[in-house]
């Protein structure tokens, strides 16, 4: 099977770091198909370009790589988001969360390391890494802020359909539940496909686990 190919586009004001990443994503199963140095032209070429995934610099002239990460969140809901920094701070990842970003790297890391970040992100989950040796369990209040934020993007329907999702429900079943038509179930599944970046009945299921809507505790 071919494998599908990711398309990035690179926003950092720095043409040397925009070149070592495009360096490093020149590997097959993916394709750089536009680059910025500003937040504002970047949003541009993402809207010209529809990609899979922006890698975008948290500090960015004018407008900051958190300013523009929400504004794409806002224009380009479907497009995921990788942020890249050199701090490696939980506030930073919390604020780059906030402004809906669906991951943050180091720009220390390797190569592979943003690769798979890339590969991780576009496939619909969310990869934030901290310091080069977190304490252990350090990644867990990201993490459950991560899957909180995300939430909060959805509507009260919206959680309704998923929570009839997660308890095992085809679409007919949760319809006749909540009084809707079937088609209408539907389109709510397909909303919550494009804000979550979630495309899997296993995977919807987990995030209803992971934010408590089902109202117990996720399986370790």
């Amino acid at each position: 099977m071919t494998e599908q190919l990711i398309r990035v586009v690179i926003v950092d004001d720095h043409p040397l770091v925009r070149e070592g990443v495009r360096h490093a994503l020149s590997v097959p199963g993916l394709e750089v198909v536009g680059e910025a140095g500003t937040g504002a032209d970047g949003i541009a070429v993402a809207k010209a370009e529809s990609p899979d995934v922006i890698v975008l610099d948290i500090n960015l002239p004018g407008m900051s790589g958190i300013e523009t990460a929400a504004l794409l969140r806002h224009q380009l809901p479907e497009v995921r988001i990788l942020m890249l920094s050199v701090h490696d701070h939980a506030e930073y990842i919390l604020e780059s969360i906030k402004a809906g970003a669906d991951g943050y790297l180091r720009k220390d890391s390797l190569p592979e390391a943003l690769r798979r970040a890339v590969r991780e992100v576009a496939a619909g989950r969310t990869h934030y890494e901290t310091a080069p040796t977190p304490a252990a369990g350090s990644a867990a209040p990201i993490l459950a802020v991560a899957a909180a934020h995300r939430l909060e993007l959805l509507s009260r329907r919206e959680r309704d359909v998923l929570i009839g999702i997660a308890s095992g429900k085809a679409n007919k079943e949760i319809a006749a539940d909540l009084g809707l038509g079937v088609r209408t179930v539907e389109s709510y599944r397909e909303s919550l496909v494009k804000k979550l970046g979630i495309a899997t009945t296993a995977g919807l299921t987990r995030f209803a686990l992971e934010t408590h809507l089902l109202g117990r505790s996720p399986p370790p």
